[in-house]
């Protein structure tokens, strides 16, 4: 019998995107959000305990904001202006859970799901003994492990396969800590995705002396060269994270 446990905790990784369920037993495949006898099965295959779950990136859109000088006092208000701001930032319908992190440059990164989906998912973790202890999304996750490790302005492309060669996804960038986030749920080949979306996005950061230095891609098999060195991200997932 143990008395004491020592070492680092930790989580069971399950991956949600539009087209799969990740476990460590591989992938399922799946259209849209996931339903709740999928979510089971997936989850039922995984050790009893805590879960991470990553989700697609516009599973749990999030915006980063600048023009927050001054917060009302008490938490209860504080989680509804959160709320409202994520709201008009969006323009999305119906309640959303918000969670918001501050930055340490004064900015913050709000990202939100409706919330009777998110209360599904956690009851249903719960009740098959396998309690969320976070959601992220893809985005994120890949940038925590990415953006720390690096000495140069760099910028993250988290995609998502929506079929004819085209994908969804995210764009995000940093020079000392997160300066651009943009998501996009309309599809564009990479092609387009370099044109309409990255090329701009560089020009922007120019201006504002952030030019980034490196671009590292999620998703995609392969990307076209540009301008810009660009670096492919093993798509290893992990089947368990530290708490």
């Amino acid at each position: 019998m143990k008395l004491l446990s020592f070492g680092p905790k930790t989580a069971a990784v399950l991956w949600i995107e539009p087209h799969r369920i990740h476990t460590e037993h591989g992938d399922r495949a799946i259209q849209d959000l996931p339903t709740e006898d999928q979510l089971a099965q997936a989850l039922t295959s995984m050790p009893a305990g805590p879960t991470q779950w990553i989700v697609d990136d516009l599973m749990a859109p999030a915006v980063l904001l600048r023009d927050i000088v001054e917060l009302p006092p008490g938490s209860e208000a504080r989680d509804a202006f959160f709320r409202w701001k994520f709201n008009q930032a969006m323009a999305l319908e119906g309640a959303h859970a918000v969670q918001a992190l501050a930055l340490e440059d004064g900015g913050w990164l709000l990202a939100g799901m409706p919330e009777a989906q998110r209360d599904t998912w956690v009851q249903l973790s719960l009740k098959l003994g396998r309690p969320v202890h976070s959601i992220l999304p893809r985005w994120l996750w890949l940038y925590n492990r990415l953006a720390p490790s690096r000495s140069m302005p760099g910028m993250l492309l988290s995609l998502c396969p929506a079929g004819s060669g085209q994908y969804s996804g995210t764009l995000a960038a940093w020079g000392r800590g997160l300066t651009l986030l943009r998501q996009w749920r309309e599809p564009l080949s990479p092609d387009a995705w370099i044109t309409e979306r990255i090329l701009p996005s560089a020009a922007y950061l120019q201006r504002e002396n952030r030019s980034p230095q490196e671009i590292w891609v999620w998703g995609a098999p392969t990307f076209p060269p540009t301008s810009i060195p660009l670096h492919p991200i093993q798509p290893e997932i992990p089947s368990s994270e530290t708490l």
